[in-house]
C-alpha cells in the first residue's frame, strides 16, 4: 500500500515539473516597468533564446519556469532596454583618436589641449590633427576663434578642429590649402569668413575688391566645413574596431540597447555589421544613411535591411546648421545680428525631390531642423506627402525652433529631440531668439500634443551620452549643476512616464521597432536595464544619481 502511494506521490511530482517550461534567465525581486500600453509593473520575468517568455509575480514566474540563470534584483528597478533615438556612434568612436576640446573655457585652452595632444600622441611633421568640442558660447569672450596662432604653432600640419556641434570648425592655413579654400570660395549652405582685423573696413558688397586682400579667419561654416573634413585621410579598421567597442562599453554603462545612429556611409555600416557578425558589436542599431549618392545607388536598389542587430531604412538630411553657430535657418533675423536670418543647407528642392523618390521606396525621411523657417520648410514637405501615404513616420530630427503656426503641421511628423540641448543652450538661446521667441524653442511638451509621440535622445558626441541627464533634463528642464532653480521654460517639461516613454517604446515606434522593442512584454527581445533608482519615483535631484546595475541585450548581461 504506502509503495503504491509512493509511487503516485513520485508520479505527481514528475508531471509536476515536467509541465514547468525551461528558460534562459530569470529576472525577479524587482519593480518592472514594462511600459506596456497600460503602464503596468511586475515583479519577474522569465527569457529563452533571447526573447521574453513570461512576466509576472515571482511566485508566477518562479513556480512556472525552470532555470539555473536567476538574477535576484534586490528590490531593484527593471526597465526596458533604453533607445537612443539620435546620436553618432561611429563619429563618438572616430573621436577617442582626436584631441577632446569638449568643456574647454577659452581659445588659450583648446590650443593647450591641442599641444599636448600632439606630443603625447607623436605627431609627425605633415599629419593631420584633429580634434572637436569647443564651444564660443562658453568661453568669457563669445567669439569665433581665429586660426593665426595654429599657423605659428603647427607651420606643416594641417588642423582642422570642430565646433561642438559639428557644424562650424577652425582650421589654419595649411588645411585650408589642401582645401584650396581662398578668399573667393563660395559654396550653397556653408560660409567662409574672413578675419576681424583685415575686415574691419569691408562694410558693404561694394568694396568686394578689397577682399582679396582680406584674410581668411579659418572658420567654416556648415558645409565649408566638409570641404576641408573630406580630405582627412580615413582611420585604420583596426583603430576603428577598437574604437567602437570601447563606444558600446560606455554605452552598455548607461543602459543603452539600441541606438539611432544619424548619418552614415555604407563603408561605415559594412563595418558595423562586420563587427556584429564577429559577435563583437552587440548593440542593436537603426541606421540613418547620410544623403549621399553612393548610398543612393546602392541601398534604394536593395530597398530597406534588416537583421536582429542592423536596421536600414531611412535616410538623415540637413535642412540647416546648428543655432550655437548661427547656421540655424530663421523666419526672422538673429537678435545678436541683425539682417541675418541663416539659411538652408541645400535647395528646397533637393528635400522635395528627395522625400518623393524616398516615399516611392519605403524609406524614411528624417531631416535635421533647428530653426523654424527650416522646420516650417520640412514639414510642408512631410505633409504634402504624408497626408497622401498614410504612417509614413517621417521625423525631424532637433525640431528645435518650431513657430506656433506650424504646431499642427506635426500630426503626420514624429519630432525627435534631445533634452540636453535645451540645458546646453539656455544660457545664450535668448541671445540669439529674442524673449517672444525664445518660447517657441525646445517646446517638448507642445512638440508631444501636437504629434502624440517623442523619440528621446542625447545626440552624442555634441552632447554628453548620459541617459540620466537625457531624463533629468526632460522632467526637470536643468542642467547636470540644477541650474536654474525652477527649469527653463518649465512649461514645457516632460512627465516621468512620457520621458520614460520617449527613451523606449516611442523611440521603438519611431524605428518601426514597437512590436520587437521598447516594452517588456512576451515575445519581445530580452533588452532591459536594471538600475538602483526608481526614475519614477525618487527625488529628483535624485536622478542623476542612478547607477547602472545590469545592461541585458538578448538575455544576455553585457554590463555589470
Amino acid at each position: 500500500m504506502w509503495k503504491f502511494i509512493l509511487l503516485i506521490i513520485s508520479i505527481s511530482l514528475f508531471s509536476c515539473s515536467t509541465q514547468k517550461e525551461k528558460a534562459d534567465l530569470i529576472i525577479h525581486n524587482a519593480t518592472v516597468y514594462t511600459v506596456d500600453s497600460l503602464s503596468t509593473t511586475c515583479q519577474a520575468i522569465a527569457v529563452k533564446d533571447g526573447k521574453i517568455i513570461g512576466t509576472g509575480t515571482n511566485e508566477e514566474i518562479l513556480n512556472s519556469f525552470i532555470c539555473d540563470n536567476k538574477i535576484d534584483a534586490n528590490n531593484k528597478f527593471v526597465y526596458p532596454g533604453f533607445i537612443d533615438a539620435h546620436c553618432h556612434l561611429y563619429h563618438y568612436a572616430a573621436g577617442f583618436n582626436e584631441v577632446n576640446l569638449v568643456a574647454t573655457n577659452s581659445f588659450e585652452e583648446v590650443v593647450l589641449k591641442v599641444n599636448e595632444f600632439t606630443k603625447a600622441n607623436a605627431i609627425k611633421e605633415g599629419e593631420w590633427i584633429v580634434g572637436r568640442g569647443w564651444d564660443q558660447n562658453d568661453w568669457a569672450i563669445k567669439e569665433y576663434p581665429e586660426r593665426f596662432i595654429l599657423d605659428s604653432l603647427f607651420p606643416n600640419n594641417p588642423v582642422l578642429l570642430s565646433r561642438i556641434d559639428g557644424h562650424a570648425a577652425l582650421a589654419n592655413n595649411v588645411a585650408l590649402q589642401i582645401a584650396g579654400i581662398t578668399n573667393e570660395t563660395k559654396l550653397i549652405g556653408g560660409e567662409v569668413l574672413f578675419a576681424k582685423k583685415s575686415t574691419s573696413n569691408l562694410k558693404n558688397n561694394d568694396l568686394q575688391l578689397k577682399i582679396k586682400d582680406a584674410q581668411l579667419s579659418g572658420i567654416l561654416i556648415d558645409n565649408a566645413v566638409d570641404l576641408v573634413s573630406t580630405k582627412i585621410p580615413k582611420y585604420s579598421n583596426e583603430k576603428l574596431e577598437t574604437a567602437l567597442l570601447k563606444a558600446q562599453a560606455n554605452c552598455f554603462a548607461m543602459g543603452l540597447t539600441t541606438l539611432d545612429d544619424a548619418g552614415l556611409l555604407k563603408e561605415e555600416i559594412d563595418l558595423l555589421e562586420k563587427l556584429q557578425n564577429e559577435k563583437k558589436l552587440k548593440m542593436r542599431l537603426y541606421v540613418m544613411l547620410s544623403d549621399n549618392t553612393s548610398n543612393y545607388e546602392y541601398y534604394l536598389n536593395k530597398g530597406p535591411y534588416k537583421t536582429d542587430l542592423l536596421n536600414i531604412r531611412s535616410f538623415k538630411f540637413y535642412a540647416d546648421g546648428a543655432l550655437g553657430s548661427r547656421g540655424a535657418c530663421l523666419l526672422e533675423h538673429y537678435t545678436d545680428k541683425p539682417e541675418w536670418t541663416g539659411f538652408l543647407l541645400n535647395r528646397k528642392e533637393h528635400f522635395e525631390e528627395k522625400a518623393k523618390l524616398l516615399a516611392s521606396k519605403g524609406f524614411q525621411m528624417n531631416t535635421h531642423c533647428i530653426g523654424d523657417s527650416s522646420d516650417r520648410i520640412i514639414a510642408n514637405i512631410y505633409n504634402d506627402i504624408a497626408t497622401k501615404q498614410n504612417n509614413l513616420r517621417w521625423r525631424i530630427e532637433h525640431a528645435q525652433i518650431v513657430s506656433l503656426k506650424d504646431l499642427e503641421k506635426f500630426k503626420y511628423i514624429i519630432p525627435s529631440v534631445q533634452p540636453t540641448h535645451a540645458t546646453s543652450d539656455m544660457y545664450w538661446a535668448e541671445e540669439r531668439l529674442g524673449k517672444q521667441r525664445v518660447k517657441t524653442a525646445y517646446a517638448y511638451k507642445d512638440l508631444l500634443q501636437a504629434s502624440g509621440i517623442v523619440a528621446l535622445g542625447t545626440d552624442f558626441p555634441v552632447e554628453d551620452i548620459s541617459t540620466f541627464k537625457t531624463f533629468y533634463a526632460a522632467v526637470a528642464r536643468k542642467d547636470s549643476k540644477g541650474f536654474p532653480e525652477n527649469g527653463f521654460q518649465k512649461e514645457n517639461a516632460l512627465t516621468r512616464e512620457q520621458t520614460l516613454r520617449g527613451m523606449t517604446i516611442w523611440a521603438a515606434y519611431s524605428n518601426f521597432e514597437e512590436k520587437e522593442k521598447g516594452s517588456i512584454e512576451k515575445g519581445k527581445f530580452a533588452d532591459f536595464v536594471i538600475l538602483d533608482k526608481d526614475l519614477m519615483k525618487c527625488e529628483e535631484k535624485e536622478i542623476l544619481n542612478s547607477k547602472v546595475l545590469f545592461t541585458i541585450i538578448n538575455g544576455e548581461v553585457v554590463f555589470k
